[in-house]
């Protein structure tokens, strides 16, 4: 399972990955916690027509990447929160989809980039999927509901935090159709990303794996859990 904030969040970060487990016989869920109606520059766009442009975004990029479903809990764009509401939907997610592995985001700001300082959806986001993997999503005593919905108790065996430099202790190294069909997932977000933007994406992770000493490479903070 993957848990973003935005559509295509998890296409920036782990689309190769996410190629590689596939092709590899995984099956794989993602969780959107936003409903991505902020992000445009035009001023003939409203929030419900670029909700809905996202949505069949993401769709179509989850299509390409061959994933298992798609969870769209529609929380407002750019205002998210790591709230205990947003924790029990994420919780609710696990139950129902039990994945062995979930991937997310860094719930901390990374200052070393003098490019990007970060979007705050992105932390909360992350914060919240960690919240709900322990304890959350594995204690049957939290939020008493979603046994009265049928979700039993999970217990998640790994978190992998997307994680780039020299702390990541996980590295998944793209082969070329990987890398290829998380491009293409990638322009699948046209009014998000420009195609040089997506053209870029064999320069980000090719230099991330040199980081490592491999070829093109996605990388991680991998966490197992007792």
């Amino acid at each position: 399972m993957v848990v973003v904030a935005h559509a295509d969040d998890a296409e920036f970060g782990c689309s190769g990955t996410v190629a590689q487990l596939i092709r590899k016989g995984w099956e794989v869920t993602y969780v959107l916690c936003t409903d991505g109606s902020k992000g445009s520059d035009d001023l003939d766009m409203t929030q419900e027509k670029l909700s809905a442009i996202r949505h069949d975004e993401q769709i179509a990029a989850g299509g390409i990447l061959g994933l298992k479903a798609v969870e769209f809990l529609d929380y407002p764009d750019s205002f998210l929160e790591p709230s205990l509401d947003l924790r029990r939907d994420i919780a609710r997610m696990i139950r129902k989809h039990k994945p062995e592995v979930l991937i997310c985001n860094s719930p901390t700001r990374d200052l070393s980039n003098s490019t990007y300082i970060g979007h705050p959806d992105h932390m909360a986001a992350a914060e919240a999927a960690l919240s709900a993997v322990y304890p959350t999503a594995r204690d049957r005593l939290t939020y008493p509901e979603l046994l009265e919905e049928g979700f039993e108790p999970h217990k998640v065996a790994e978190v992998w935090v997307m994680y780039g430099g020299d702390a990541a202790n996980h590295v998944v190294e793209l082969e070329e159709q990987d890398l290829e069909k998380s491009i293409s997932a990638l322009k699948a977000h046209f009014s998000q990303v420009p195609q040089e933007t997506a053209d870029r994406m064999r320069e980000w992770k090719t230099r991330n794996g040199e980081a490592h000493g491999v070829g093109p490479a996605e990388t991680y903070k991998l966490f197992k859990l007792g």
